[in-house]
């Protein structure tokens, strides 16, 4: 019985600490200003390794490479995609670096732990002629629907123009563009500041939505929330349970907003340019599509690496250098359809 009761203690200590460096990474993360989506992939990997170690007994201060090695091979055994493990593995980096940074062990298990490699797949890149295909079939005339349409060309036409994330499209605000300086001003990653040159044509895309779209889009948000406060005026009169409606937002330095005058999210985004894309056959576009495409027709052009990897905001030239594989990819195909002894 004492032997028990101390096992149940032991795995008791052994769950404390786990929880215990799971909540000083949530706090380092937050402290960072990690973006959202990575702070919530980073809790669930680190998690489900923390919950396999308090099956053996393991606490944070106990873990070795051996370990790590070990935990890796078992999701090799669920099959799951290299590119899978690989981001499991740099969420194990970033709990054991806190532990470290915090001085709570000496050394970083997993920095001996090498990385799944992954498969080379480069990113889909759509050419000039269908970019302008695509931008071209969005109406600037007037018409029904004549604001979203306004408003697409302009958002598509500044994503192309700079190579914008989907999450970095839905940031913008009205003062993010700089007219005098023809450049837009982009929070990127990690709340890191860029400032990316943008065409005349986007420029003018953005200035006809300015004017003629974005007003009628944001009247939507006014009337509806003078809708909302008739609503909630009358179930008080009636004796309506307080807090039942749905309050709308209040005003909003949103550059794009949707069609009920909110900010739009990164869904509507690409539900939006799949279906512009689709209408003159392009197949499968997203706005990383957009993105990659940017970077390779800067690369085609004679732009040099370190020069885009500043317009994408890339921390690394590494992440940079995949273009050059699309380059000499797309060379290798030209060549082999060709040359007569190819």
């Amino acid at each position: 019985m004492a032997t028990e009761s101390a096992l149940d203690a032991d795995r008791a200590a052994v769950q404390a600490a786990w929880q215990r460096a799971l909540a000083l990474l949530a706090e380092d993360l937050r402290r960072r200003d990690a973006a959202a989506r990575t702070r919530r992939a980073y809790d669930v990997d680190a998690g489900q390794f923390a919950a396999w170690a308090c099956a053996a007994g393991v606490s944070p201060q106990e873990v070795t490479p051996r370990h790590l090695r070990r935990y890796v091979a078992t999701l090799s055994e669920r099959s799951l995609a290299p590119a899978t493990s690989a981001r499991k593995l740099a969420a194990l980096r970033a709990l054991f670096a806190s532990q470290r940074e915090h001085g709570l062990i000496e050394q970083n298990p997993a920095d001996l732990v090498s990385t799944p490699r992954r498969g080379s797949a480069l990113p889909r890149v759509v050419s000039a002629r269908e970019i302008a295909r695509l931008l071209d079939a969005i109406p600037a005339a007037s018409g029904a629907g004549a604001h979203l349409d306004a408003r697409d060309r302009a958002m598509f036409e500044l994503a192309y123009a700079c190579g914008l994330r989907a999450e970095e499209i839905v940031s913008l605000t009205l003062a993010s563009v700089e007219y005098d300086a023809e450049q837009l001003r982009v929070e990127g990653k990690g709340r890191k500041t860029r400032f990316v040159p943008a065409g005349e044509p986007a420029m003018a895309a953005v200035r006809a939505y300015l004017e003629r779209a974005r007003p009628v889009l944001l009247a939507c948000h006014s009337d509806g929330k003078a809708a909302a406060s008739s609503a909630t005026a009358a179930r008080g009169r009636t004796g309506a349970a307080p807090g039942s409606a749905r309050r709308a937002g209040s005003p909003t330095q949103a550059l794009f907003l949707s069609r009920s005058g909110r900010p739009l999210g990164t869904g509507d985004v690409r539900r939006r340019l799949r279906r512009w894309a689709r209408a003159v056959g392009i197949d499968g576009l997203s706005p990383h599509g957009l993105r990659h495409s940017f970077a390779t027709h800067l690369l085609d052009g004679g732009a040099d690496l370190r020069s885009i990897q500043e317009m994408l905001g890339h921390s690394s030239i590494s992440s940079t250098q995949i273009y050059t594989r699309v380059e000499s990819a797309r060379l290798r195909s030209a060549y082999l359809r060709s040359h007569p002894r190819a």
